[in-house]
């Protein structure tokens, strides 16, 4: 299999670095159309879990708050999430769909010098399939039906046109789902209320005007209508108690043109990318409010400073009660430009290399607004009652320059060198347009802070040939991502800037082939050293969010990857991961204090995952073949907080789930059934308490068993 995740074609099995990958036919096979389905089948790729744009991608225990920690691409085009009014745009990585796919690279441990910022724990890589020069086309219906849930529905569809011979040809793909929820919000009286539509479409035009230069221009669009799907978890399975509805959208709007010079000793690549993203998150704050009641020092300060008595804690108490129910509404907009040239070898010899330079700028616009609901609907008052309302304007402008160098020292030997360096800038402004005090908010003029750095991040790998059959690699990397600024009512300017984190990462793994490549075994230990860790931090009344730097931490681990086939038709397929991540300094500087001391484990991050495949295809007429499939991943333990003794800490338990699917498949169609978590299992993927959450314990699951059909047919 050929991969590009050293910016130039290589193959999987030759390329020195851990690195999964997998083709769309396999994806297809496994039912897997969101990079989340997918994490389960990489060692050390998990999710934070959220809900639907809510995610944050996490790559070999690189967990925390701020700017993403792994990078996500799709094509050539870096996407990420917005900052929201915390600066925290990690935890809302995108999530589209994987229909037409050509193949999925997962890119393990720091990917600094190629791919930048935000690739600290790792890159994943989405192609999609390019136009080519024959007419066809493909459709697939699935529909599926959720254990104490209801019905859902997808079809997708692709049609490729040569429009001109060997010249230009056009690629279009549509995607739609609609599903039901399985969530019940007791309090409101809703049933299966975490539905969700989806619908998406690709266009892609290739133009090649000389056998040399090759021009690609894509358009992406998508568009999620959803509701949050978060339960209470002390309330019984699959039940929310909150007292609001809490609907979002989310808006992926991608448009990018590559070109591609080859010019015989090397080929010379230009991308242009624009990247939008409109975004609604809705919270429910009702709790929170409404714990303001009888509250001595708040009804003090409104009643003159003079102590409240009965008479006094009513009027105050009956204040309180015009702010709740409520919900924190928060529409989000970002778009980003991203540019970059680079010029790669081509020609025969021991000297691989490629060296480019890369640009970014993303402005994102926050508008952050308390608005009260109805008491029995759980639905926003219309006209909007409105109890406060600021907005943040953030911008994030990045340049780098960068290189990378393979050498074959012998025909056994490669040694491999790179460098980036960057320089950033990053500027916010806030305001306050309406205020509520029981929050410390007041009415306040824009004001701006920003912060700057430039630096240099570096990769060595060298690299052995024992045999054709087996290689053994040592690696040191780098991985680094922007700081930043907080624009956080009531903050002290000490917290206002905070710096970029960084880490070093130390590998050694061994790729290899065994009984004439019919066993693929896969395998590194590394150790990464995590230095001026960005952390979250809450103002004294836990009404706002914030970023700063304090602590370090490492993490041990060790990866497996192996694929058999024993025999024709059968294939088996393992991977697993171990992994120590804990702090080793306390979260503590002159400013912050951060909940996590030496010792502590990072949170959302297991000890360890594993997974399985078995699949096996036989012959049962001429052209068909009947195909049966079984996926089964283990997730152990983790944690939703740094320390034991905090009261917010949540266990997260281990769980394993398995999915089994079975068909009948000819050259051009096949037809499938499935069971999606066969045992049913009540599975936490996260679960999150704070003082916002104010005694509820808000939790994501795995989707119940889910039993469907599916059909796909191409022409």
């Amino acid at each position: 299999m050929v991969v590009t995740a050293l910016k130039r074609s290589t193959v999987l099995q030759d390329t020195p670095i851990a690195i999964s990958a997998v083709t769309g036919e396999t994806l297809a096979k496994m039912g897997v159309d969101n990079i989340g389905d997918y994490a389960k089948a990489v060692p050390g790729l998990t999710l934070v879990d959220g809900g639907p744009g809510a995610r944050r991608v996490v790559i070999r225990g690189i967990q925390g708050a701020g700017e993403a920690q792994v990078g996500i691409y799709y094509d050539e085009t870096p996407v990420g999430g917005s900052p929201g009014t915390t600066s925290d745009s990690g935890a809302r990585s995108p999530d589209l769909k994987l229909f037409d796919v050509q193949q999925v690279e997962v890119l393990r441990g720091p990917q600094g010098t190629l791919y930048g910022s935000g690739s600290m724990g790792g890159t994943v890589r989405v192609i999609f399939r390019k136009p080519g020069y024959e007419n066809e086309g493909a459709f697939e219906g699935n529909v599926f039906s959720t254990n104490g849930g209801g019905m859902g529905y997808e079809a997708n569809a692709m049609v490729n046109l040569p429009l001109v011979e060997d010249k230009l040809a056009a690629r279009a793909v549509v995607f739609y789902r609609e599903v039901d929820g399985y969530v019940d919000n007791n309090v409101l009286g809703l049933k299966n209320l975490n539905d969700e539509t989806t619908w998406a479409g690709r266009l892609l035009v290739r133009y090649e005007p000389t056998e040399n230069l090759t021009i690609d221009a894509a358009a992406f669009v998508q568009r999620t209508d959803a509701v949050a799907q978060s339960v209470s978890v002390k309330s019984g399975d699959y039940v929310s108690t909150s007292r609001a509805q809490l609907p979002l959208y989310d808006d992926y709007n991608i448009y990018s043109l590559t070109a591609r010079w080859d010019l015989g000793w090397a080929a010379l690549t230009g991308v242009t990318s624009k990247y939008s993203r409109s975004q609604l998150q809705t919270s429910d704050v009702s709790n929170f409010i409404g714990n303001f009641r009888n509250n001595p020092g708040l009804c003090a300060s409104r009643n003159g400073g003079v102590p409240c008595g009965p008479a006094e804690f009513a009027t105050f108490n009956a204040y309180v009660n015009t702010h709740t129910p409520s919900t924190l509404h928060q529409p989000q907009d970002v778009d980003t430009w991203t540019n970059e040239l680079r010029l790669s070898s081509t020609a025969e010899g021991p000297l691989n290399w490629t060296v480019g330079l890369f640009s970014e700028d993303r402005d994102a616009f926050i508008v952050s607004q308390q608005q009260g609901v109805d008491p029995v609907t759980g639905i926003a008052y219309s006209p909007a009652r409105i109890s406060t309302v600021r907005t943040i304007d953030d911008s994030l402008k990045q340049t780098a320059a960068f290189g990378e160098g393979s050498y074959e020292i012998t025909d056994k030997l490669t040694l491999t060198a790179g460098a980036r360096y960057f320089k950033y800038e990053k500027k916010i402004v806030g305001q306050t347009f309406v205020g509520l005090d029981l929050i410390g908010a007041r009415v306040t003029p824009p004001t701006t802070v920003s912060s700057k750095e430039d630096g240099w991040v570096f990769k060595f790998n060298a690299s052995y040939d024992v045999n054709d059959d087996i290689m053994v690699y040592a690696q040191a990397s780098e991985g680094f991502r922007p700081g930043g600024a907080n624009q956080v009512i009531g903050l002290p300017g000490a917290l206002t800037p905070y710096d970029s984190d960084s880490l070093v990462n130390y590998e050694l793994g061994a790729k290899t082939a065994w009984w004439s490549n019919r066993l693929t075994l896969n395998f590194d230990v590394y150790q990464i050293d995590w230095d001026n860790m960005q952390v979250s931090g809450r103002t004294a009344n836990g009404a706002f969010s914030f970023i700063s730097n304090a602590g370090a931490a490492r993490v041990k681990g060790a990866e497996i990857e192996a694929v058999l086939n024993p025999m024709q038709g059968l294939q088996l397929q393992a991977n697993a991961n171990f992994s120590d991540a804990k702090l080793v300094e306390d979260q503590v500087n002159p400013d912050v204090n951060a909940p996590g001391r030496k010792g502590d484990r990072i949170p959302f991050i297991p000890k360890v995952t594993t997974g399985l495949a078995a699949q096996y295809t036989w012959p049962l007429t001429d052209g068909l073949d009947g195909l049966a499939r079984l996926d089964a991943n283990y997730v152990g333990t983790s944690y939703s907080e740094f320390r034991p003794t905090n009261a917010f800490r949540q266990k997260v338990s281990s769980y394993t789930l398995a999915n089994v699917r079975v068909g009948v498949e000819a050259k051009d169609w096949g037809a499938y059934v499935y069971v999606n978590n066969i045992t049913d299992e009540l599975a936490y993927v996260t679960k999150n308490q704070s003082a916002i959450s104010a005694g509820t314990i808000n939790g994501v699951t795995v989707r119940p068993r889910t039993v469907g059909v599916t059909f796909n047919k191409k022409f």
